[in-house]
């Protein structure tokens, strides 16, 4: 059981090392806190943060440095999360607010996250996943093409044109949108989807290639919009922080590339009271981030699901200011989007 001292003994041993990447002795310690013990009563403390592993000494005879169980700790102890300053959130206002539509406003978000942080920012494209499909309507432009639209209950219009290559009636498209909306209609995007790319039977075989054509062009549009993404920012503040992982950043790049397995673990962190996620090290093995801690928030868009925002980098971070500069940014995007 660690002591109330003995928590801010870790946590002035994070603050420190964090700052200069340099480990921190007892006497350091009495130096730069006001713990009013002598050297010799914080090297206790720091003997029994080194028995929780809370604290590892990279070298003999050195000062120690957090473990990823103690950087677990310091954060799970966090009161509050620095806010940020006047300028920043004026920043944040004026930067963001000349965007002049989603993708630009996500492309200026991890732009901006990864200024404040100086780490590797990520936003996830918010996706209409959940959404239903209201209706399917084909347009029949000519003899052999059709305008295939695909409407959610976001409210959301997607169309494509299918080209049949064989002419065919007006009455007969009117029946194949009957059977498609019988197909589609209610299903989630990713449920409609899996229903219009398999065998869909047709009461006659005549019009059974051109079923599949309009089937598989509306499949097409369900998965493009169900389909999540990353967009991404900062890489060259991971390069930065390159000494900061033992082994090679390319283990970190490599992971953020495979964006599924990033959105993955965006959606198993939790929120904590600060409405901030933050998965540390080792906590990330599966992912391929074993050295890397992510910081997250979510934010929403009507008439879509709820996405995530974040940071990547090394568990040497500046916690507390991350994760107020994420929060302080999904906030943000939630209000605007909100508004528009």
């Amino acid at each position: 059981m660690v002591s109330e001292r003995g928590l801010a003994v870790l946590r002035a041993i994070v603050q420190d090392y964090v700052a200069s990447r340099e480990p921190v002795g007892s006497k350091t310690i009495v130096e730069r806190h006001s713990f009013g013990v002598s050297a010799a009563t914080i090297r206790n403390d720091m003997a029994l943060l080194e028995e929780e592993e809370l604290i590892a000494a990279p070298h003999t005879s050195s000062g120690r440095i957090p473990t990823d169980k103690g950087y677990r700790v310091f954060v799970d102890q966090l009161s509050d999360v620095r806010p940020l300053t006047t300028a920043q959130r004026h920043a944040i206002d004026t930067f963001l607010g000349e965007a002049g539509d989603l993708d630009e406003l996500l492309a200026r978000t991890v732009r901006l996250m990864a200024q404040l942080t100086n780490q590797l920012a990520v936003v996830q494209v918010p996706s209409f996943a959940s959404s239903r499909v209201r209706h399917v309507e084909l347009v029949h432009l000519d003899a052999a093409r059709v305008l295939c639209i695909l409407i959610t209950d976001s409210g959301q219009v997607e169309q494509r044109l299918a080209d049949l290559g064989d002419a065919i009636d007006a009455a007969t498209i009117a029946d194949l949108r009957v059977r498609l909306n019988d197909v589609a209609g209610g299903l989630t995007l990713a449920e409609a989807a899996a229903a219009l790319s398999g065998e869909i039977p047709t009461t006659d075989p005549r019009h059974a290639a051109v079923l599949h054509t309009l089937a598989a062009t509306l499949a097409e549009l369900a998965r493009a919009q169900r389909g999540d993404r990353l967009v991404v920012a900062g890489a060259a503040n991971l390069v930065r922080t390159e000494q900061d992982f033992s082994g090679s950043i390319l283990d970190v790049i490599e992971a953020i590339e495979e964006q599924v397995v990033v959105l993955r673990l965006f959606g198993e962190m939790a929120a904590d009271s600060h409405s901030v996620a933050v998965r540390i090290g080792r906590e990330n093995a599966p992912y391929g981030l074993a050295e890397a801690s992510v910081v997250t928030s979510a934010f929403s868009v009507p008439g879509r699901d709820i996405a995530r925002l974040g940071i990547v980098g090394p568990t040497r971070m500046d916690y507390t200011a991350s994760m107020g500069a994420v929060r302080a940014v999904a906030r943000y995007l939630s209000r605007t989007l909100g508004e528009h």
